[in-house]
């Protein structure tokens, strides 16, 4: 992952388009804020979807997305949409990024919310979106004629999605989250779900829920890849494969590693080698 922030349009080009021609580099993500949410807070910041389909016209082997998509910040209908031409533009590598939106507990990513004349609704609400959110991309991605959409937070009227993902029946769903609310949205929705690293038996005990909620609507919990988020030490790599050993141990076998600016020449090949690469060798 490359947080599109304090950081130049040109070195996250460079960084992907490395990272493009390394295979065992499988994914590569950008994030969705609208503000910094870290070092220069007054910084440059580009919009996630709109960076994403330009780099997606620049690789041509990466699957990539929005680790996650705020859904807060568009009306689903119109994300679903957008996604859909990402997909196109990338030839079918996008991976459906999305969550309720930044937690009340997080002030910093609070304030991009009215700073742009959006909404911050409650959790409850947030994630109730959410769910019919999924539901209403599903829909645009593979129904074949206009529909209506009435639910307790979204409302449409002929709502009609052509042209249509490349991949069938649409990019995979990956939501982010750590609620129990939003889990019982995973076991529904998600083909992938992803929680940040650092408190390992927190994000075993929550997988383990997930295992239920799963089961309690009749669907395999194996159905779902359990995916962490794990920054990369550039000074010490060997704590970073060690995250990396725990997530893989717990169950978790989608890792995204998240890079921290400024890029140096070569950072891709370097994560390749000192974090994938030395891994393997070792585990």
């Amino acid at each position: 992952m490359t947080p599109p922030m304090n950081v130049a349009y040109d070195d996250i080009v460079r960084v992907w388009r490395e990272a493009d021609d390394i295979p065992s580099i499988q994914h590569a993500w950008l994030f969705d804020h609208l503000m910094p949410i870290g070092g220069d807070l007054d910084g440059p910041i580009f919009e996630g979807w709109t960076l994403l389909a330009a780099l997606a016209a620049q690789t041509s082997r990466l699957r990539l997305g929005l680790m996650v998509t705020s859904n807060r910040f568009r009306p689903p209908a119109v994300l679903a949409k957008i996604a859909t031409t990402v997909d196109i533009v990338s030839g079918g590598r996008l991976e459906f990024g999305i969550g309720a939106g930044s937690r009340p507990s997080v002030p910093i990513a609070r304030r991009e919310y009215v700073a742009h004349g959006l909404p911050y609704h409650d959790s409850a609400h947030a994630v109730g979106s959410l769910a019919e959110a999924c539901t209403i991309a599903r829909r645009l991605w593979t129904e074949d004629a206009p529909f209506d959409f009435d639910g307790a937070y979204h409302h449409l009227d002929g709502a009609f999605g052509n042209p249509k993902p490349v991949q069938r029946p649409g990019p995979p769903i990956v939501i982010g989250g750590r609620s129990t609310a939003t889990l019982r949205v995973v076991a529904e929705h998600a083909d992938i779900w992803n929680i940040p690293g650092g408190d390992i038996a927190d994000a075993t005990a929550r997988s383990a829920m997930l295992d239920q909620f799963c089961t309690d609507i009749g669907r395999d919990p194996a159905a779902i890849t359990r995916s962490m988020f794990l920054p990369v030490s550039y000074d010490h790599p060997k704590t970073t494969r060690a995250a990396v050993t725990e997530a893989l141990d717990a169950g978790f076998a989608h890792i995204v590693l998240g890079l921290s600016t400024p890029y140096a020449d070569g950072v891709a090949q370097w994560v390749a080698e000192e974090i994938i690469g030395a891994h393997a060798a070792t585990g």
